[in-house]
């Protein structure tokens, strides 16, 4: 579904609301109309059995009608009501709408013959809690009564286990008739009277994440929406949720739509994927998040950072060495960038491919070593068939940074021996003992490289990326050479950035 459009309904006027991302994320405060968008959707299919199902617009919104109130100005004011979709059905782009007058709920497909809805899964989740006393009571009575119990297949909680800080060695499922009740039994706890709960007994969270890791981790080609996607949650856990959504709504073709007010979760996706919602004295409106302006008003927080890729420890230390010297020059502190390491340049491209499809790539920078220019060239032409720009940099050289900065040790003695607080004899012999120590050494010249810097490094009592983080700051601040040059290109990176935000 690509969009969908709702006219005069709960105090929505007329509100358009597009779609573009595998999982998007609706936002704004209490009684800004995102619960009314999300049970919208929830009437845009008919069931993959082609019947009906009973998400319809006259059972998610009922009206209020008294038969007999003569005299007393009570009920729900009826007023021709719209809710469209549009769609792309087999590369087509169709649309079909839900209309209601004076009468009943009728659909139209904009004067397309033999126009049908089309068919899809639709899962509709809403995360409160069993706190309602008569629920709760009327759960309970099915002991009572016959009830049937299902043991649950771990692949069903797979969802729920990479969320989850404790595993289950067994999940059980009692129903009696529409009603059902959740058992655990936890491996991690002694075989106790505590290690076997019903879900009255979970918390919050637990039991929203289990319910829908067993509503939806098996699910393919469906829509699913979820009201409060934060509900019970920890910070930490919203974001795992929000990850495994985001791999679920790829690897099984679903489309996911959840509303919240937490900030955690408007972090997990990209701006263009967050819609923000305003109650104005007429109508629904919706903000744009460019700059996150929107979002800094209603959370309190900025997101302008930038992340970064980078292969390995020693590589984000040849990073942030040389943005110890560029942050001052373009007003960007170290904790404005965020960066990710200990990925190999091999799966970059995998990086890349997730990011795209999120639409994610603008904020994120690829720093390659100098031995990775084709993987580089990859990205970048993927990412033009994505319709985006990869921002890809090269540490110095043709070889890993540890190789790079050993030889420029090697030949700059008498320049950095009082960097690294030694004289230049001092330092000509520490780099001779270790060539020679290492001579016989029939590794790989990166990993022999690197072996030779952290003996350096803890002859000076440093580790090896703090000496590297030395050694890129020194030569940055040089104003002159490869370091320098890359300092210059990152530092047209950040502006490119920054004016892409604007």
């Amino acid at each position: 579904m690509e969009e969908v459009q709702i006219k005069e309904l709960r105090g929505i006027a007329d509100l358009r609301v597009p779609l573009p991302f595998p999982v998007t994320v609706l936002a704004g405060p209490n009684g800004c109309g995102k619960s009314t968008v999300l049970f919208a959707l929830a009437c845009a299919y008919r069931a993959p059995s082609g019947r009906l199902s009973d998400r319809t617009p006259a059972k998610l919104f009922p009206d209020f009608r008294p038969a007999d109130q003569a005299g007393q100005d009570i009920g729900d004011r009826r007023t021709p009501v719209e809710i469209t979709f549009a769609y792309v059905a087999n590369g087509e782009r169709v649309q079909m709408k839900w209309a209601r007058g004076k009468g009943k709920w009728n659909r139209g497909f904009f004067g397309r013959k033999r126009g049908s809805q089309p068919q899809r899964e639709v899962h509709l989740r809403t995360l409160a809690n069993l706190s309602n006393p008569s629920e709760a009571r009327a759960v309970l009575q099915m002991g009572r009564k016959k009830f049937n119990t299902e043991q649950i297949d771990a692949s069903n909680i797979a969802f729920a286990q990479r969320i989850l800080s404790f595993r289950y060695s067994r999940l059980s499922m009692v129903t009696a008739g529409a009603r059902n009740l959740l058992f655990a039994e936890r491996s991690d706890s002694p075989a106790t009277s505590s290690s076997r709960y019903s879900e009255f007994h979970m918390s919050a969270g637990e039991r929203a994440i289990l319910r829908l890791s067993l509503e939806v981790s098996k699910t393919e080609d469906a829509l699913v929406l979820i009201d409060e996607v934060e509900a019970g949650l920890h910070p930490y856990l919203q974001q795992l949720l929000m990850l495994e959504l985001q791999r679920l709504a790829l690897r099984n073709r679903l489309q996911i739509v959840v509303t919240t007010h937490s900030p955690t979760v408007l972090d997990t996706v990209p701006a263009e994927a967050r819609v923000f919602l305003e109650r104005t004295e007429e109508n629904v409106v919706r903000r744009e998040p460019y700059r996150d302006l929107i979002q800094r008003a209603l959370y309190g927080r900025a997101q302008d950072v930038l992340s970064v890729v980078c292969e390995d420890e020693e590589a984000e230390a040849f990073f942030r060495g040389t943005f110890d010297v560029l942050g001052p020059r373009v007003d960007l502190l170290q904790n404005d960038i965020e960066v990710g390491r200990n990925t190999g340049k091999d799966d970059f491209p995998m990086h890349l491919e997730t990011l795209g499809k999120f639409r994610k790539l603008n904020d994120f920078v690829f720093v390659l070593d100098g031995d990775g220019r084709a993987v580089g060239a990859k990205l970048e032409a993927r990412a033009a068939e994505l319709g985006q720009v990869a921002r890809v940099i090269y540490l110095p050289g043709e070889e890993p940074p540890e190789v790079w900065v050993w030889n420029l040790l090697k030949n700059a003695t008498d320049r950095y021996a009082p960097v690294l607080g030694l004289t230049v004899q001092s330092l000509a012999e520490k780099l001779q003992g270790l060539e020679g120590l290492f001579a016989g050494a029939a590794d790989k010249p990166a990993a022999i490289a690197k072996g030779k810097l952290s003996a350096l490094a803890d002859t000076t009592a440093r580790s090896t990326p703090a000496l590297v983080r030395l050694v890129a700051k020194t030569e940055a601040e040089s104003r002159k050479g490869v370091v320098f040059e890359l300092m210059n290109q990152l530092e047209d990176t950040i502006r490119q950035w920054r004016s892409s935000k604007t």
